[in-house]
């Protein structure tokens, strides 16, 4: 029963996840494609004012990322995330109609904020239907969409870019995509279900089952909850929500800036703007890897995710220095560094996955997710900030500036490591361990956990009786 539930839940949900995440990386991302097309040109911008396009988006997202969390836990999810892709749909579309700075601006900025729903609404299903071992892998199989979509973005920059009429080629990467955003809305509509309860392609006894598969292994039931400010208030307490939260901004900072000025990069590497799309293949066919990779191996093994943080860390060190030093270095060593740099994606799906098995209580899972993502804006907004044009095309600031962040990434995952060890080791000594006990032979997932009445309430990890950490 446990593999034909789980087998039904991944066929329905995981392609409609991952196209989801493909679609709303290739949305975000597109400008960095679009900057070597005639976008700057023909909306005049000048001076920093292309990095505060970038940047814009993020305080779009900034602004709605706590608010959409709180209407994610109380809304139909599914027809919340149907609604705002309308309207990403929309944004997406209308940004190609911008002939001016200010124009640009303000599409981005709502950009952000239609695209704040999309990944805390991803958590937020991801905790509803899997366990805390089966989630490391379904994050980094949806966000390796991501990875896909820039591919995606490349090779349609390619094609668009060889098109000559009256309108523009950035101009039309921007409707193109709008408009499958917009039609993507109705597929979800049809087939991404509210809730385990709400979930046709289950059968009665399935959906039952689901549900108490997810209980007993730890992480919580989602339905009918309500909102618990206490809750709040224990995650801003909690150490460990400011470890993962560091993690978090300094992972987002060398992000924000490579995202946006990808394209920028390679053509200052000496090479034309249709080969900068097509350089950008590979890259990202390597960050799908090492984001599916490392999914796996969090979810087969337990406590290895911190490190696996500082391993796809140490690649884009080395790729930050060969290109901050690249005055003394060829062309194929900048080129190669820039590949390095491919590995720092994953680090996002790592770090949710901490959230997502470590936190209980729907409010206090919600609060951290949310909080995760306002460090996401904070870090993506700082990003492109170090790209100075003054400093074209060697962009000194930005790659000295990731050196340092991705070096403080290895440090936290360290003191992350040794303080959740601690908080086990002290949780055993006060607690009792949960027996191994079998009722009907359903509710049992993992032979050390068991159903107590509390893990069908809507209480936090550090209310639930043996409930341990994991890093």
């Amino acid at each position: 029963m446990a593999r034909q539930v789980l087998r039904k839940i991944d066929r329905r949900l995981l392609p409609l996840l991952f196209i989801t995440c493909m679609l709303n990386f290739m949305d975000k991302t597109i400008l960095s494609v679009a900057s070597v097309f005639g976008l700057q040109h023909d909306t005049g911008l000048k001076g920093q004012e292309y990095s505060w396009v970038s940047s814009i988006f993020y305080f779009g997202y900034f602004v709605w990322a706590y608010p959409t969390t709180f209407l994610i836990s109380r809304l139909p999810v599914a027809k919340y995330l149907t609604a705002n892709t309308v309207f990403w749909g929309l944004v997406v579309a209308l940004t190609g109609a911008c002939t001016n700075y200010g124009g640009l601006l303000t599409m981005r900025f709502l950009l952000g904020v239609a695209e704040a729903t999309i990944l805390p609404a991803l958590m937020f299903i991801m905790s509803t239907w899997y366990t805390r071992d089966e989630i490391p892998t379904r994050i980094g199989i949806c966000l390796s969409g991501n990875s896909v979509g820039g591919l995606a973005a490349g090779l349609l920059g390619f094609a668009i870019g060889q098109i000559r009429d009256s309108i523009a080629p950035w101009r039309w990467m921007f409707i193109l995509l709008g408009l499958c955003t917009f039609l993507w809305a109705f597929v979800l509509l049809w087939l991404l279900p509210d809730s385990i309860s709400s979930a046709k392609f289950l059968t009665v006894e399935e959906r039952q089952h689901a549900g108490d598969r997810v209980v007993a292994a730890g992480t919580g039931r989602t339905e009918k909850t309500s909102w618990h400010w206490d809750q709040t208030w224990e995650c801003l307490i909690d150490p460990k929500t400011w470890f993962i939260l560091g993690l978090q901004i300094l992972t987002q900072i060398p992000n924000g800036g490579t995202q946006n000025f990808a394209h920028l990069v390679i053509t200052s590497f000496g090479f034309t703007d249709l080969q900068s799309t097509l350089i950008n293949i590979p890259y990202s066919l390597i960050c799908g890897g090492v984001i599916m990779g490392t999914g796996y191996l969090a979810s087969r093994h337990r406590n290895i995710n911190c490190l696996l943080l500082i391993a796809v860390v140490l690649p884009c060190v080395v790729g930050s220095a060969i290109i901050y030093a690249r005055e003394r270095t060829s062309k194929g060593a900048q080129l190669f560094g820039y590949f390095l740099l491919s590995t720092g994606p994953a680090t996002m799906p790592l770090v949710l996955s901490l959230v997502q098995v470590n936190y209980r209580g729907v409010t206090k899972k919600m609060t951290a997710t949310a909080l995760c993502f306002l460090m996401y804006c904070a870090g993506n907004i700082i990003g492109p900030q170090l790209f100075r044009t003054s400093e074209a095309p060697t962009y000194h600031t930005a790659f000295g500036g990731i050196i340092i962040c991705y070096s403080l990434v290895a440090a936290i995952s360290m003191g992350l490591i040794s303080y959740l060890r601690r908080v086990n080791a002290r949780r055993v000594r006060e607690q009792r361990p949960r027996e191994a006990v079998a009722q009907n032979g359903t509710h049992i997932v993992n032979e050390d956990e068991l159903i107590w009445f509390q893990d069908y309430e809507d209480t936090t990890d550090w209310k639930t009786p043996g409930f341990g950490y994991r890093y």
